[in-house]
């Protein structure tokens, strides 16, 4: 029984000691508390705060020292190392209401520079402000430019999107933004320009409208003119780098603000400050964002590193504040076609655009020559956002048509052909205005080397745009949807006329370009490659139209000195027989198969028979055929035979392969006669020799138009025609 009373007594003594370390560390926590709170209450700083908190309305400013006191105090933390966040919300809250007049309004906003993240509540309550109609409206203005410059500081957005979301809704729609934009803004725009005069940043305004609706904007706009808007976030920028160079550069580099100082030596030359892409940064948040309508939290697309991470968070993604920071990001382009964000295309192109116009038209002193490798840099970065989408952006296009007029061809040239191949279809009634003037002005008073890059971007162009047409047909084959990006649709008569247009147009200059370079044979490849895409339009992208190379292109080929061009003109002739036949085969077996016209079957069998009767009959000059010669004339050039120099064996590009087959059948003659080769079996071996040297198209050329290996010369060739 003693023992079981001792135990009771320990138990009972136990939690006695418990509740004493209890009450001393309780104790302890109230002393710290204390002293903290009396620290605080002897702080200057917090005691300047509680005054503003504090302060009633109506209380009167001039005379007051307790207000002159404490606002200096607040001003000197404030430059010195910056406002805390409560402390942003304290000022902001006691300018915007007003409590002491608005004349202390401009200098609290002045030094509201925060030292780490500035509340969106605070921001949404100073717009509430905004609304009761009694702040001056150049202390609206101010309030406006304060937010602009810390809008990347604001720890998180969701309410602010709210606040001005009905706007881009307004802005997004298609039919109003004629209504919205142009009507309205180009009208107040001349009006305060009849009522004011010609003020900067009226003109410059205007001058950015005049470029997407010069229908709109009549009046002439000087070439060069002085900045027309003020550095607006000077008041903050100076004091802002100067506090995050005091707090370390960690915080600068996690706010990502985009302030650069100006090189006063060359302030009167052209800043290329927007031919960069903006690094992909988070908003600066304290917490993640949350997505009103499911309470879903967002994720920063900077924190996605992965394509399975991407799919995972496809639906709660938040897009950067800097819509170009996306072209720089694989992950963010992926984004970007998955999902078909029409806001964000939107965004993106207005920035693309403007960057555009800017840093490449409106540059009056060759700005963009000034900075060529930054240029260069960016537009070889929009062309791999380009490569990576498989097509182009709404507003590259828009500027390539402009910069297509001033362009003198020689100017970053690999980077914006590399741009207009990607430009999608454009309707047959327009092409000729928009490409075909301002590239023929270009092509005929440039060097081989342009003809060159130029003959392979209209190549790259059609091949895009076959490529979309087998893509994006619609299963009844009578609309075509061009550029997912966009709405635009086209009809099938629409797209054919369109293409013919441009197979058309590449021909005339090729045909031209032949002439004035001499048929050079780079300059051929060129143009043999086009028609190679052109020749299987029908069996290899399903575009129900063949139009044959003009002759001023064939026959350059035909004759050419170099064997590669004549092997990939016969390769080009076999594959258009090869799709004239099925696209015959399916006219006859179905009822909606185009119909092929005999322009085209006559124009085929034409170049068919002239191939055979110069290289295989020996036939050249022949009545009938499109190279003739006076008899006078030819007879007076002393070459026997004439009508046999441009067949396998006498053919300028084919001669060496005729001496060395010659060499090889009959080393032991001391005399070449060529002539031997023309007989039946020296002949066909003749052609096998050739045909084992690679030429691969002179042999499904012969395959597919002539019925038998006959001698060359004897008059005899077999060709299927039509």
């Amino acid at each position: 029984m003693a023992a079981t009373i001792n135990m009771s007594d320990s138990e009972r003594s136990s939690p006695n000691d418990q509740s004493v370390s209890s009450r001393s560390s309780n104790r302890s926590l109230r002393v710290a508390e204390k002293e903290r709170r009396k620290n605080e209450a002897e702080d200057p700083f917090v005691l300047a705060l509680k005054y503003f908190s504090d302060v009633e309305a109506g209380t009167p400013v001039y005379g007051n020292d307790d207000f002159e006191r404490n606002l200096v105090l607040v001003e000197k933390v404030a430059y010195s190392r910056g406002l805390p966040p409560e402390a942003i919300s304290i000022m902001l809250e006691f300018a915007m209401s007003l409590r002491m007049g608005s004349a202390p309004c401009v200098r609290v906003l002045k030094c509201l520079i925060p030292a780490t993240v500035v509340p969106q509540e605070a921001v949404v309550r100073a717009v509430v402000w905004l609304g009761v109609g009694k702040i001056p409206i150049s202390t609206q203005v101010l309030f406006i430019k304060w937010v602009l410059t810390v809008f990347d500081m604001i720890d998180a957005k969701d309410q602010l999107r709210a606040i001005y979301g009905f706007i881009f809704s307004y802005v997004t729609e298609e039919n109003l933004v004629y209504v919205l934009v142009i009507f309205v803004l180009v009208r107040k725009l001349l009006e305060l320009q009849s009522k004011l005069g010609r003020q900067p940043f009226l003109l410059h305004l205007l001058s950015l409208y005049k470029v997407f609706c010069p229908e709109l904007v009549t009046l002439s706009i000087p070439s060069r003119m002085r900045s027309g808007f003020r550095n607006h976030i000077s008041p903050w920028k100076s004091a802002l780098i100067a506090v995050q160079k005091r707090n370390g550069s960690q915080i600068a580099s996690s706010m990502g603000l985009a302030f650069t100082t100006m090189d006063k030596t060359s302030s009167r030359k052209r800043k290329h400050c927007h031919l960069e892409f903006p690094a992909l940064r988070p908003v600066v948040n304290k917490e993640a964002p949350t997505d009103q309508s499911s309470g879903r939290k967002m994720v920063p697309l900077v924190q996605l590193h992965s394509f399975a991470e991407l799919l995972e968070n496809m639906h709660r993604i938040e897009l950067p504040a800097q819509m170009g920071s996306l072209l720089g990001s694989s992950l963010a382009l992926q984004y970007l076609d998955c999902v078909q964000d029409e806001s964000a295309l939107l965004r993106l192109n207005f920035w693309l655009g403007y960057t555009l116009h800017e840093e490449f038209l409106f540059c009056g002193d060759g700005g963009a020559t000034q900075n060529s490798e930054e240029a260069l840099q960016f537009l070889n970065k929009l062309l791999s956002a380009h490569h990576f989408l498989q097509e182009g952006f709404s507003s590259s296009e828009a500027f390539l048509y402009k910069f297509l007029s001033v362009w003198d061809g020689s100017l970053l040239r690999p980077q914006i052909l590399g741009l207009l191949s990607n430009i999608p279809v454009v309707p047959s009634s327009q092409i000729g205005r928009l490409l075909f003037e301002p590239l023929m002005q270009l092509f005929f008073t440039s060097s081989l080397f342009f003809k060159c890059g130029l003959m392979e971007c209209l190549n790259s162009m059609l091949l895009k745009w076959l490529t979309w047409h087998s893509v994006y047909a619609l299963e009844d084959d009578l609309d075509i949807s061009l550029n997912s990006h966009t709405s635009i649709n086209m009809t099938l008569s629409g797209f054919k006329d369109s293409v013919m247009e441009l197979v058309r147009f590449v021909g005339r200059l090729a045909s031209v370009g032949l002439q004035i370079e001499g048929c050079h044979s780079l300059f051929l490849s060129f143009v043999l490659d086009f028609y190679e895409t052109v020749c299987d339009t029908f069996l290899k992208y399903g575009l129900p139209l063949v139009v044959m190379p003009p002759s001023g292109v064939f026959y350059p080929a035909l004759l050419a000195t170099d064997p590669i061009s004549v092997d990939r003109l016969a390769y080009i002739m076999h594959r258009y027989k090869v799709n004239l036949t099925s696209a015959k085969a399916q006219e006859k077996q179905t009822k909606q198969a185009f119909h092929i016209s005999r322009q085209t079957f006559h124009e085929f069998n034409h170049y068919v028979v002239v191939m055979v009767s110069c290289l295989w009959n020996s036939k050249m000059f022949q009545p009938g055929l499109d190279v003739q010669l006076g008899e006078e004339l030819l007879l007076k050039s002393n070459v026997p035979q004439y009508w046999t120099s441009f067949d396998l064996i006498h053919h300028p590009a084919f001669m060496s392969y005729a001496v060395d087959f010659h060499q090889k059948c009959w080393p032991g003659k001391k005399d070449m006669d060529l002539s031997s080769i023309k007989h039946s079996k020296p002949w066909s071996w003749y052609l096998e020799y050739l045909f084992n040297q690679g030429y691969d198209g002179l042999k499904q050329f012969a395959q597919s138009n002539i019925s038998r290996q006959l001698t060359a010369g004897d008059g005899q060739g077999d060709t299927q025609q039509r």
